[in-house]
């Protein structure tokens, strides 16, 4: 009777612990503690689930364990455990891994290959939905013959990611366990489409203003309207395939100092022509070059 009373008190008072008492971390010698007061156990399955553990599942520790009274659920729910934030530590190391061929979170990535120990730089996409028109006046004096700008334009003067080579190596991971740059979950990562390939990006570089970043994305004139970067403002680049999904990109030449980015335009409606134009969403990924050396180690 009092072992069964004992058994409660203990299992009740874990469901009354504060949330800091759950983030302990449990081994072996505590499950086998947990056990030996008599807990149930769906209670000590529970208390395994919830916190994060160190456990030894080595074929020597699970004979200890058996030998301790441990039930095969327990046992299980270990391994289970074990498992699990093993597979969490290695997600968590891989996301930075220098390796092209180790599984990455989709994305683009810049390889800082200048660091004493090189790692992958994942480069957050932002999207432009503001469209900025230039040269409207002369549009208007021409008779539409001159052709109406439209820019894209992103916060800041400066990109989060900077380079420290003036020819830096890219990485975008497409396809990794069933999900692709163009996938967010249940919705499309880039508004429309698929894209599968790094070929329908434009990398250009930035006019740094006020405040901001701008980058031209179209054109309108009486001839009609051109969406997407134009070829004089593309900056060249190659890529190839290095494993399913998984791309090198490099520029074909040297950056010099300043403000870019690969930029992936899709419409968003209002049709073609101005209204059309003023409705493209471009997704950015930007990044700096500051004065470097002029080769990727």
């Amino acid at each position: 009777m009092q072992a069964r009373f004992l058994a409660f008190a203990i299992a009740t008072s874990i469901v009354c612990l504060p949330t800091s008492a759950y983030a302990e971390t449990l081994d072996n010698a505590a499950v086998v503690r947990l056990v030996s007061v008599g807990l149930s156990d769906d209670v000590i399955i529970s208390k395994i689930k919830a916190s994060a553990n160190t456990f030894d599942v080595s074929t020597d520790a699970l004979i200890g364990l058996k030998s301790s009274g441990v039930s095969g659920a327990v046992i299980a729910a270990m391994i289970d455990a074990s498992a699990g934030a093993a597979v969490t530590a290695n997600a968590a190391a891989s996301a930075d891994s220098p390796d092209p061929k180790v599984p990455h979170p989709s994305g683009v990535y810049l390889l800082a290959s200048w660091l004493a120990a090189p790692k992958m730089l994942p480069i957050d996409a932002t999207t432009s939905n503001q469209t900025k028109t230039g040269n409207f006046l002369g549009y208007a004096f021409s008779g539409g013959i001159a052709s109406i700008s439209f820019k894209a334009v992103i916060p800041g003067e400066n990109a989060r990611i900077t380079s420290d080579v003036s020819k830096p190596k890219f990485y975008f991971y497409f396809d990794q366990a069933n999900r692709s740059l163009s996938s967010g979950g249940s919705s499309p990562f880039f508004g429309s489409g698929s894209v599968t390939s790094p070929a329908e990006f434009s990398l250009v570089r930035f006019s740094v203003k006020s405040g901001r970043r701008e980058a031209k994305v179209g054109k309108f004139n009486i001839a009609g309207a051109k969406a997407g970067v134009m070829d004089k403002d593309r900056i060249p680049f190659s890529y190839e395939g290095v494993s399913t999904g998984v791309f090198e990109v490099t520029p074909d030449k040297e950056l010099e100092t300043g403000e870019y980015g690969f930029i992936y335009s899709a419409s968003t409606g209002g049709g073609i022509g101005m209204a059309g134009m003023g409705a493209m969403s471009n997704r950015i990924f930007d990044f700096s070059i500051k004065a470097a050396t002029k080769q990727n180690p």
